[in-house]
């Protein structure tokens, strides 16, 4: 069969559209009503990528985005399909990462009829509209390409995240007669130079600089770096802010905002530098960074200046009021910044203790503030022994991801670690592995997870395997959901409806076309990092089963 077509119809239009920014991959699942967006990916040479589930075409997408830096594009079918990666779609949000889902929806004219159509919806435009950024029902093949082309100008100059475009089918399937957009710039936020320089002045003054930076820095590694090493001042980054700046950096103290000594550096910081992020609970444990007296309650006695800055102007005093507000990219911040900061007149240098000297007191209080033999800590430092430095992990919303892979893992870039803090929902490291692989498939990628996540979305295995990707699937078993029963004791509950049966997981990696180890916990030092090794050398997944307390 021809890969080349004349059909100008919507499918066409967008599918096109899509070409011209870029996009050579999609993740989805065919359907009924969809096939008019698949009928021409192949001519635009755009691979699509079929899961088992449509949420996991939404985890593979986001964990594509995170290593191509390309936002990713999910193609659902109506009804069942849009509303199976919609969980996914919320994720992309919570973190404000770029996301494009394209579906079709019920004829024009026929909205809200609930006549029976197949897959028909009341309002699938309207539900996604109140959970993602924006969610668009198009009128015509022209309105549907001109959509896709603003929402990656959108993804480019906003605070990004996942943008649903609904085309009707007589829409998809009818006549398009227009041209293909050109990609165009979108509008970020300009830089005010009084910010700026108010920015400046107040650096130029400090003795005693912290740096904090989130997800919205990822970009801006050159002029982070730039930044603390000018300042002489220690960073610490949020899970979405990991490898930002290497963390074998001097002046890095890791992804470790909820560690107590980590906060109680930044409540005596005199100069407090926040950016791209919103300093969420969901990092901090509990716990807060900067002087306050509670949650977003300066505390006025500590005489701390507070500098953020964010391209989004709602999350400038998010949690932590702050005091000089920039409300731009951070890079194009950080550049302007440091200029002003080179034609500032010299301050006279006073004594005061090196960042380098701070990082190494405050790492010295960590042997309390996290158990770094950890059953999580330890299966992250090993897989790293077996993959290498610049292996890319996913996690899941395991104990062994957040109380373990976040701090053990050493990242030296920001697309090392693949995590949701904030919607922390479960399914989503094994179909984001295979989204990171894709991307690039030169890199080691491994997933690690618990036995609860991996049973959420284990399916897609068989989806690398039939893509043969050399993926180890590191799942750590510890009978269920092992947390939540500690939840339960401490509420003096007794425990229920968490202890788990589990399959023997290296036989369902095999099953499923893969390979499969078990290794007991006693016998991680010696067999994991070996067990990593090989399996990153198959053309098949490996699922690794580790046994914990069996």
């Amino acid at each position: 069969m021809s890969t080349e077509n004349n059909v100008r119809n919507g499918g066409r239009a967008v599918v096109a559209t899509l070409a011209a920014h870029g996009v050579d991959t999609i993740f989805g699942i065919p359907g009924t009503h969809n096939l008019e967006f698949y009928r021409h990916l192949p001519e635009f040479g755009i691979r699509a990528v079929t899961p088992r589930h449509e949420q996991g075409a939404g985890y593979g997408a986001d964990g594509y985005f995170l290593v191509s830096g390309k936002p990713g594009v999910v193609i659902t079918t109506s009804g069942p399909g849009l509303t199976n990666v919609i969980t996914a779609a919320a994720t992309a949000y919570a973190e404000s990462r770029p996301m494009l889902i394209l579906s079709p929806g019920v004829p024009t004219g026929f909205e809200r009829a609930d006549v029976g159509m197949l897959h028909e919806t009341k309002d699938s435009s309207g539900a996604l509209n109140r959970l993602l950024v924006s969610s668009q029902r198009t009128r015509t093949a022209e309105g549907a390409a001109q959509a896709v082309a603003e929402a990656f100008a959108m993804f480019d100059s906003a605070r990004p995240g996942p943008v649903h475009i609904e085309v009707p089918l007589d829409v998809l399937e009818g006549a398009w007669n227009g041209s293909v957009p050109v990609p165009f710039a979108g509008h970020r936020p300009g830089l005010d130079d009084h910010v700026v320089a108010r920015a400046a002045e107040a650096i130029s003054a400090a003795k005693r600089p912290l740096v904090i930076a989130g997800g919205g820095a990822r970009r801006a590694h050159a002029e982070v770096v730039r930044l603390i090493e000018t300042l002489d001042a220690p960073l610490a980054t949020t899970a979405n802010g990991k490898g930002i700046v290497s963390e074998t950096h001097p002046l890095s103290l890791g992804s470790n905002v909820r560690f107590p000594s980590v906060q109680a550096e930044s409540a005596v910081a005199d100069v407090l530098i926040v950016l791209g992020s919103e300093l969420a609970d969901s990092d901090l444990w509990g716990g807060a960074i900067g002087a306050q007296t509670s949650i977003g309650v300066r505390d006025e006695s500590a005489q701390q200046t507070v500098i953020r800055c964010d391209i989004d102007p709602d999350q400038l005093n998010k949690n932590l009021p702050g005091d000089i507000l920039a409300c731009a990219d951070t890079g194009e911040f950080l550049t302007a910044l440091m200029s002003a900061l080179e034609s500032a007149p010299a301050t006279a240098a006073s004594a005061r203790e090196s960042g380098a000297d701070r990082v190494t007191r405050i790492r010295q209080s960590w042997a309390t503030d996290f158990d770094f033999d950890a059953i999580g800590a330890r299966v992250t430092r090993l897989v790293e022994d077996g993959a290498g430095s610049n292996v890319v992990i996913s996690g899941d919303s395991s104990q062994v991801t957040y109380d373990g892979t976040v701090h053990a893992l050493t990242a030296s870039t920001p697309d090392q670690l693949l995590y949701m803090p904030g919607f922390a929902t479960l399914g989503y490291g094994i179909p984001a592995a295979l989204g990171a692989k894709l991307a690039d498939p030169a890199r080691p990628v491994v997933c690690i997870l618990g036995d609860g996540a991996a049973m959420f979305s284990i399916q897609e295995l068989m989806t690398a395997a039939e893509l043969g990707l050399g993926i180890p699937f590191v799942i750590v078993d510890n009978g269920g959901y092992a947390e939540i029963e500690g939840q339960m004791v401490d509420r003096d509950i007794e425990p229920f409806a968490v202890r788990l049966s589990r399959p023997d997981f290296a036989k369902l990696g095999q099953s499923m076309g893969g390979a499969g180890v078990t290794i007991a916990e006693a016998d991680i030092d010696s067999a994991l990092p070996q067990a990593v090794a090989e399996a990153l050398d198959r053309t098949v997944p490996t699922a690794i089963h580790i046994t914990v307390g069996h």
